[in-house]
């Protein structure tokens, strides 16, 4: 990737700003009072509008979520394995089907940054609505594999443009002094998915009881095999509705937002950079909650115009030079790319959607195999209440203490499940509960930590010239990591067993080491103050 592919896909409008009769140089006047707000319940209480639009356009983090968290269950139900059976029995063929979602959100979030860019965040977000109601309904109605991982991957796709698009749009309208906060929401919005997506397979689980088969005994004596665990009429009793409605039911949360985005308003920073001056003035207007003419919305435009002003003057300058833009691979970004990046791949590598993916067969490995999808419902109610942790403290903590604590907490609870495993290996039987006691640790370390901070960081960081197409890159680098751990886990589970859980705290702990030495902080920074933040300028 270099600068020469990452030209504007429109030509940037040229942004005068004059006052009698000559330029000047913008700044908000009062940075330190934004900077010095209570917080979000403050902020919220006083224009609860702005945390409406974040919460509503987090709902794409819900669909994330959902559809992340619903395969875990449907994976261990028999009426699938009847339908599915290699998927059910095969950890490689299992392993492609979880990770063809993720495999395609990678292609999703590398496309969407150019519709962002061209169309605004709004229409990327109907389009992708659009596309998941494809991949979802496709799901629910498969009757062949092909058609299940076809549609796995179209709705992967769509959640991967989703993925690009609300964090970006969010800290777009975002005040600075709440701006984590709210970029937050899209994490507790995935967790709200996920949640919902546990319990739900918990209970469509028993449509038709929760055997296939209950008059035949397994024929290994704890699992069901769809090969030989069946009758000869084949008819299971549990319904297909059991694994179906899960599948079916996501459609609904995407028509909502879909419908939402048609009558919300526009990021007021694309407004601007797209030229739609007086459009953008009133946009902001409306978002804060004042006057269109009032001084705090005229000095945030002006600050956000200042900015545009001078990357324009900037990409002219280079351009007599013979240079293109200031790019991905520019001076002043790519120490950014780099660091966006290595915190959406280190927050997969410590293995949080291996417990996401696999949780029913994790806590069934634990000893809990009768209770698995309960334990995992109850996981996904501790993922949700812990985000709730750095919803409160990320704009008053910071980045990267919340980076620092969770690191150092996951890495400790998950050398403690590595200990109860190996235990259970060696023939011991400790209580089960330890096990699962220190998964809920490991999660709750987590939700408050790199969970949220890997969608803060990103869409905060990047000029907006090229934010779009930044954030993409750190999507996409989440998504390969992603991948590459749904593709294994299965099979380290199946063989690396307690050892599987050292390895990702020994990336935990790798993870605390780059926070420390690498990650800046930009608690309560403007959007437009990120080059004093990383202290780089690039040369004409």
């Amino acid at each position: 990737m270099s600068d020469n592919d990452h030209e504007n896909d429109h030509q940037t409008h040229s942004i005068d700003i004059e006052q009698d009769g000559r330029e000047q140089d913008y700044e908000l006047e009062d940075t330190e009072n934004i900077k010095n707000n209570p917080g979000l319940l403050d902020t919220a209480s006083k224009n609860p509008y702005v945390l409406f639009i974040a919460c509503f356009s987090s709902i794409g983090g819900l669909l994330f979520g959902y559809d992340q968290g619903v395969v875990s269950g449907i994976l261990t139900m028999e009426s699938f394995a009847v339908q599915f059976p290699r998927i059910y029995t095969d950890p490689d063929v299992k392993g492609w089907f979880v990770s063809t979602f993720v495999l395609c959100a990678l292609i999703g979030s590398l496309s969407n940054a150019r519709i962002a860019d061209r169309y605004g965040r709004s229409v990327s977000m109907i389009v992708a609505v659009f596309i998941f109601v494809i991949g979802s309904s496709m799901q629910a109605f498969a009757l062949r594999p092909l058609m299940l991982f076809a549609g796995r991957g179209i709705a992967g796709i769509s959640v991967g443009m989703l993925t690009v698009v609300v964090p970006v749009y969010m800290a777009e309208i975002a005040p600075p002094a709440i701006r984590g906060a709210l970029v937050v929401l899209q994490q507790l919005s995935i967790t709200v998915g996920i949640l919902i997506s546990f319990w739900m397979d918990f209970f469509t689980n028993n449509i038709g009881g929760t055997r296939c088969f209950p008059d035949i005994p397994y024929s290994n004596g704890d699992s069901f095999d769809p090969y030989t665990d069946v009758s000869d009429d084949g008819e299971c009793m549990q319904s297909q509705w059991s694994w179906r409605l899960p599948f079916a039911l996501q459609m609904l949360p995407a028509v909502i937002l879909a419908i939402g985005m048609m009558v919300l308003p526009e990021s007021p920073r694309w407004l601007l950079m797209s030229g739609q001056d007086e459009l953008a003035k009133e946009t902001l207007a409306a978002i804060r909650r004042l006057h269109v003419d009032d001084e705090a919305v005229s000095a945030e435009l002006a600050s956000v115009k200042a900015d545009l002003l001078a990357t324009h003057e900037l990409n002219q300058a280079r351009r007599q030079q013979g240079l293109r833009n200031r790019g991905l691979l520019s001076r002043s970004i790519r120490p950014r790319v780099v660091l966006g990046s290595s915190v959406m791949i280190l927050s997969q590598f410590m293995g949080i959607n291996a417990l996401i993916y696999y949780a029913p067969a994790i806590f069934a490995s634990l000893g809990l195999q009768s209770a698995s999808l309960l334990a995992t419902g109850v996981y996904g109610i501790v993922n949700f209440l812990s985000t709730f942790i750095a919803l409160v403290t990320i704009d008053h903590v910071g980045r990267r203490p919340l980076l620092i604590a969770g690191a150092f907490g996951c890495g400790i609870s998950l050398l403690i499940v590595a200990f109860v495993v190996r235990l259970l290996d060696a023939g011991y039987h400790p209580f089960p509960f330890i096990g699962a006691l220190a998964i809920y640790l490991y999660d709750v370390n987590f939700s408050y930590s790199w969970a949220p901070v890997g969608w803060v960081l990103p869409s905060e960081i990047f000029p907006i010239e090229i934010r779009s197409r930044a954030v993409a890159v750190t999507t996409s680098s989440a998504w390969i990591s992603n991948f590459i751990v749904g593709l294994i886990t299965p099979t380290l589970l199946a063989n690396a067993k307690y050892f599987t859980y050292i390895i990702f705290a020994f990336m935990c702990a790798v993870a605390a080491v780059f926070t420390i030495y690498v990650v800046p902080e930009t608690k309560g920074k403007t959007l437009e103050e990120m080059d004093i933040v990383f202290q780089t300028r690039d040369p004409l």
